[in-house]
């Protein structure tokens, strides 16, 4: 994972779940309002403030932290509350399902992410270290309890939920018969086109400029037929169409991106045979059938990794989500702020969409 200075401006943790920046404090340093409790851990109102911000930066939205009652941003936060809020239980209980299970960040883990940070932001020296950790407002200590969080979420995550999800031959085959198109190449055709245009104002037809093109078009198609000439010599020297360039050739195209009059009119060409001329929205058409293939189907065995990566993400999707539900079943979540438990209630109903758009983009 790649950790670049800017990213701690949004919190580190943005990497797997939500952009975060926490304020990190003692309580006999300051004493803070305190949204809600789980399982003793606290998260505060300036926590949950520089994530709301930090969340709406990230999405783009131009907003002001010191004008939390703009209009504007007081409907952005209202909308991106309920599922920051979900977020950031969820953080505070696989944060602390890591540490259950004995999971830290090794001194030497520490130091190579530090590297890495460095190495990305080109700093040679402890003194631009110290620089830029100043800028950022941040220290070391507060750097590695961010990069700790991450780790035990990941950690978590891997080993107690994805690692378990295995995809059986009768689940991958269930998936490949139920979305077979998935697995096939529709047939596909290549053609040359030589195309007479008839001018129009968009308002009404000239019957002469119209019989005109047409009878251009038909001394085009013999010159091929009786005449001997090649299509695409033709294509290139008298076509009208933009594909004039290409000696008139089109695709390969799929059938079903063809108009249904085309497809009938050329479903029993063999490669060589022209069409007709016949009338289009652009003027007089006349096409060449050059190649033909017909729709191909991926055998199970060739896409069995294709399968069992799409039938993996769905199974993970469901199994993050029961886990979830587990830890939050199990735990003690006391509220401090009714808006801020209402909110959150109403992120739940919504779903676990902002933790699986996270795992979604970190996979």
């Amino acid at each position: 994972m790649k950790y670049r200075l800017s990213r701690l401006l949004a919190g580190v943790l943005a990497a797997l779940l939500a952009l975060v920046v926490c304020a990190v404090t003692t309580h006999a340093e300051i004493v803070e309002a305190v949204i809600v409790k789980v399982n003793g851990d606290i998260l505060t109102k300036t926590e949950l403030e520089t994530q709301q911000f930090a969340v709406l930066r990230a999405r783009g939205q131009q907003v002001d932290q010191n004008d939390p009652q703009d209009a504007a941003v007081k409907k952005a936060l209202d909308e991106a509350t309920p599922q920051i809020l979900v977020t950031a239980v969820d953080e505070l209980l696989l944060e602390q399902q890591g540490r259950s299970l004995g999971y830290k960040l090794s001194d030497d883990q520490f130091n190579a992410i530090v590297d890495n940070i460095k190495k990305q932001n080109h700093i040679e020296n402890d003194e631009q270290w110290k620089q830029a950790l100043a800028q950022e407002n941040v220290t070391m200590v507060q750097l590695r309890e961010q990069l700790e969080k991450t780790m035990l979420t990941q950690r978590v995550l891997q080993n107690e939920v994805f690692d378990r999800i295995a995809v059986s031959d009768p689940e991958a085959k269930a998936y490949y018969d139920s979305h077979i198109q998935e697995f096939t190449t529709p047939p596909q055709v290549t053609l040359r086109e030589i195309l007479v245009t008839v001018p129009s104002n968009g308002k009404s037809l000239n019957v002469a400029q119209d019989d005109a093109a047409k009878a251009k078009a038909e001394a085009l198609r013999k010159r091929v037929t009786t005449g001997g000439e090649p299509f695409e010599k033709v294509a290139s020297e008298a076509s009208e169409a933009p594909s004039k360039a290409n000696a008139g050739l089109i695709g390969p195209i799929q059938t079903t991106d063809l108009s249904q009059g085309i497809r009938d009119l050329i479903k029993d060409l063999k490669p060589g045979d022209i069409t007709p001329v016949f009338r289009t929205d652009r003027g007089y058409q006349v096409l060449q059938l050059v190649s033909r293939t017909a729709a191909v189907v991926t055998p199970f065995d060739k896409a069995r990794e294709q399968i069992s990566g799409r039938v993996f993400t769905d199974k993970r999707k469901d199994a993050f989500v029961t886990y979830l539900d587990k830890l939050r079943s199990q735990a003690i979540i006391s509220w401090k702020n009714d808006a801020a438990q209402k909110a959150y209630e109403q992120g739940l109903k919504e779903g676990d969409k902002a933790l699986l758009a996270q795992l979604s983009a970190g996979s």
